[in-house]
């Protein structure tokens, strides 16, 4: 057997033990993004195999809570795509506005760039209010910093650029306090935001939506645990329910592309037939 053959099923050892002793499910999670994140973890765990890498995460809650860091990758940036939120703005906005109350449910909102986006979008379009924006994920350490609301100064410059590019109405500056090289935003802009973990591999559907955002989650999925996403997406919509997925997403060849129509193929927009 090759060295790259038992690599591999080492990793597939390692994810299903995952699964057995923490219920986090990874086993439909992309092959080639797995391995990368694993052999990334490897080397920071100093461990010389992952059989040394199951064997500590096993008997280590800690160590699992490090390593799940590495798996979900917790990356993301205020006002992402900035012509996405325009769209939205532009395109979806003024629909939503026919709604007497409003529910959003943000799938895998990592460390709450997305949050924090919406809720200023949906402040200046005079719809926060009277939103409740559910905001899940399965990595608690990324919940919590989603929570607090707290982000690199250095980081605001690049966010200040794609807010206005976005269609931002107010200087960004209104949106948070700066100290100690962070930015602290305004507390209220979660005040409707409920925290939750969930997973989109196990879990099921919590409530009827108006608008979902899962952007830049998907890529990492194989086409199985897609399929279930959608799935739950279609589920939790209402009837002509809005979808939003990232630039590299598509409803294209899944079994749910006829349940849904484009809305704006561009910005990966979908609503619910």
């Amino acid at each position: 057997m090759s060295p790259e053959r038992t690599l591999d099923i080492e990793i597939q050892l390692l994810i299903e033990a995952i699964y057995l002793k923490y219920s986090y499910d990874f086993r439909d999670y992309s092959g080639a993004s797995v391995k990368r994140r694993v052999l990334h973890a490897l080397r920071q765990f100093d461990c010389r195999s992952i059989s040394a890498l199951q064997e500590r995460v096993l008997y280590d809650p800690a160590a699992f809570t490090e390593l799940l860091q590495y798996l979900t990758i917790p990356v993301s940036e205020m006002f992402r795509d900035p012509e996405h939120f325009l769209a939205v703005r532009r395109d979806v906005v003024p629909l939503l506005k026919t709604y007497p109350s409003l529910k959003l449910w943000v799938a895998g909102c990592s460390t709450g760039e997305e949050v924090y986006s919406l809720a200023i979008l949906l402040r200046e379009e005079g719809l926060l209010e009277r939103t409740l924006i559910y905001a899940t994920d399965i990595n608690p350490t990324s919940l919590e910093r989603a929570k607090q609301g707290i982000y690199p100064l250095e980081a605001i410059r690049t966010y200040t650029q794609s807010y206005h590019r976005a269609g931002g109405q107010r200087s960004f500056s209104d949106y948070y306090t700066a100290a100690y090289d962070h930015a602290i935003l305004d507390s209220s802009l979660r005040d409707n935001v409920t925290f939750a973990d969930h997973s989109l591999a196990t879990d099921s559907v919590f409530s009827e939506t108006h608008m979902i955002t899962c952007r830049n989650v998907l890529i990492y999925f194989n086409k199985p645990l897609q399929d279930r996403a959608f799935g739950l997406f279609h589920e939790s919509l209402c009837h002509r329910g809005f979808l939003m997925l990232g630039a590299k997403e598509s409803l294209d060849f899944s079994s749910y592309a006829g349940r849904f129509e484009v809305h704006s193929r561009q910005e990966r927009i979908y609503r619910k037939t």
